[in-house]
């Protein structure tokens, strides 16, 4: 192994010897690199081999590349580069094939080198690693993709990337991706084309070449692509693909047309072609030769082509009376009454025409629970607040057991100032199960707070907890003491907690709370500190190894406390804390008595 690589660090000499004599580094520098690159050369010599040792090489030669070249633009010289930078690119290529035949599967690994071929190789060395990984990787179809696109766009290779294309979908023939591709090509290709006869033209060039066919300029090969691909793949959404696609080709008029009759004629029963007919009448100009100049023709004329979609989504709903149908057309209703717009007219002619399909589509009970929720965020969004509760009212009708439903009619309600907000959140609890209640409990508390008394809100607060049990109770109780502490200070925030104390669950912020409401106060008292410590431990001094260390500060630093009850409270520690929390515990004790010592 010695001789190899000795072999291969006097390969290296000529290099290095050119980069010394002609200033791009210095002896000392030169020794630097020979004694890394012996490092490097035996890490992937050795008998056991690991891939970050190659990619550790590679980097590095990579680095050293990209050093030289900086050092080059720095003294101006730009002569050896075969001497150089050739001779290092070549060593790394090695490197990487020796890597690639060993972790063939590693696609990033292939990348990698895809990458580094595309900075520094030549495009013949870059198509011969695409080869090479597509004969392992030929079941990835974004691989193809990328090659066919290199050949396309890079080495200029219309003929390549369409051989690979076909190779492609012979391993995938029924990938939509590869099809949307070679559909993209092909009318890249076609443009690249007219352009070309367009210059010859106007440089008065008379070129008899084959390719510019009339057929092939019109983009008859992306036709003959786009019928094999829906023979095959069926459904309006890929059909709609290749459609958005030929669009950005102004030339392809033809075709658009073709492609857009054919997705009319068949998928008259998907939604998605609705949509899609609806949608394009935006980009329909006026069939007027003046075009709107102020503000308000352009919005009345927004306004007319509206209404040209509504016309065809009701149209739609008509023939397709389906919740996908429906949903379409809510969704641009409400994409449409959310557009910015400083236009009175067009958007109270939005908010009409959003209301109009939403009562339809509630009439025929077609509408999912999300699209109440959404458009009730849109009308409150933009202070609809009578929309708002229509559409509130009419899910929470549709939707009797949905919490959140709920939840979006009482914040209507609450938005809108209405006198029978305690009335509708008692009615929420009749329809509702008491699992889904607590965020509604919590609210009403919350509104109650600031619209009601105190003795209005402390009832609710009562009532939520007979009506909440278990796990959810927790937060109830940690919010009413929140509460009792902001509207009447800490005597009535202890009684709140007195009530509580016996009313398990409970969660280990509700006695911290108490803790540091007691060290608020100016006569703060030592005793209640401890009764809401010791409460606190009875109920998580088995796990919560910090409680037990925060008490033991407490003791060491209040002004009050007894530095003599830290030995009997790490006893009693250490006989309730089980396993890592005792653990834990043991370790935090020692740091702290580290610090005071």
């Amino acid at each position: 192994m010695a001789e190899i690589i000795q072999e291969r660090i006097e390969d290296r000499l000529p290099e290095l010897e050119q980069l010394e004599r002609i200033g791009l580094f210095s002896h000392a520098e030169i020794k630097a690199i020979i004694k890394k690159a012996s490092d490097l050369e035996y890490r992937i010599q050795r008998r056991t081999l690991f891939k970050e040792d190659f990619i550790n090489y590679v980097q590095y030669e990579i680095n050293l590349l990209e050093l030289i070249q900086r050092r080059r633009t720095r003294i101006g010289y730009s002569f050896k580069k075969d001497e150089i930078e050739n001779s290092i690119v070549h060593r790394v290529q090695g490197v990487f094939r020796r890597a690639s035949a060993k972790w063939k599967d590693d696609v990033q690994l292939w990348l990698s080198y895809v990458v580094f071929c595309k900075k520094w190789a030549t495009k013949t060395q870059l198509s011969k690693v695409f080869s090479a990984m597509l004969a392992i990787h030929s079941n990835k179809p974004a691989l193809w993709i990328m090659a066919a696109k290199w050949e396309m766009e890079d080495r200029l290779s219309s003929e390549s990337a369409r051989q690979l294309f076909l190779r492609a979908l012979r391993f995938h023939p029924e990938c939509p991706k590869l099809y949307q591709e070679y559909f993209r090509m092909e009318l890249m290709h076609a443009e690249k084309l007219r352009k070309e006869k367009e210059e010859f033209e106007k440089a008065s060039m008379d070129m008899e070449n084959p390719d510019y066919s009339e057929e092939i300029l019109k983009g008859e090969l992306a036709r003959i692509i786009y019928k094999n691909s829906v023979s095959i793949i069926k459904g309006a959404e890929f059909h709609v693909s290749l459609l958005s696609i030929a669009q950005l080709f102004d030339f392809a008029k033809d075709l658009q047309k073709e492609i857009y009759d054919d997705l009319q004629a068949l998928h008259t029963d998907d939604p998605l072609t609705w949509d899609y007919v609806a949608r394009r009448e935006l980009q329909i100009e006026s069939q007027t030769e003046e075009q709107p100049t102020t503000k308000q023709a352009k919005a009345v004329e927004v306004g007319r082509k509206e209404e040209r979609c509504c016309a065809v989504y009701e149209e739609a709903v008509k023939t397709l009376p389906t919740e996908a149908m429906w949903k379409c057309y809510i969704i641009f209703c409400l994409e449409r009454f959310t557009k910015k717009t400083n236009s009175g007219f067009l958007r109270g002619k939005r908010m009409e025409r959003t209301m109009t399909a939403f009562r339809k589509a509630h009439e025929l009970k077609l509408l999912p629970e999300f699209q109440y929720k959404q458009l009730i965020k849109s009308l409150l969004s933009h202070k609809f607040l009578r929309e708002a509760l229509e559409v509130a009212v009419a899910g929470t009708e549709l939707f009797r057991d949905s919490g959140t439903m709920w939840q979006m009619k009482l914040q209507v309600l609450i938005e809108s100032k209405s006198p029978d907000i305690a009335m509708q959140f008692e009615e929420s609890f009749v329809h509702l199960k008491p699992q889904v209640c607590l965020s509604l409990w919590i609210s009403w508390a919350e509104w109650s707070e600031g619209a009601k008394s105190q003795e209005d809100t402390e009832a609710v607060f009562k009532k939520a907890l007979l009506a909440v049990i278990g796990a959810d109770s927790v937060t109830l109780k940690d919010k009413y003491l929140d509460w009792a502490y902001r509207s009447g200070g800490y005597k009535k925030a202890r009684a709140v907690f007195k009530s509580l104390q016996e009313s398990r669950p409970f969660s280990v912020d509700f006695f911290r709370k108490m803790i540091q409401f007691e060290k608020e106060q100016e006569s703060c008292s030592m005793a209640n500190i401890r009764e809401y410590y010791e409460r606190a431990l009875r109920e998580f001094g088995s796990a919560d190894s910090d409680l037990w260390m925060d008490y033991i500060k407490e003791e060491l630093n209040h002004p009050l406390g007894r530095p003599e009850n830290c030995g009997q409270i790490y006893w009693r520690a250490m006989k309730m804390l089980q396993g890592e929390s005792a653990e834990a515990f043991v370790a935090k004790h020692a740091m702290h008595q580290t610090g005071h010592l």
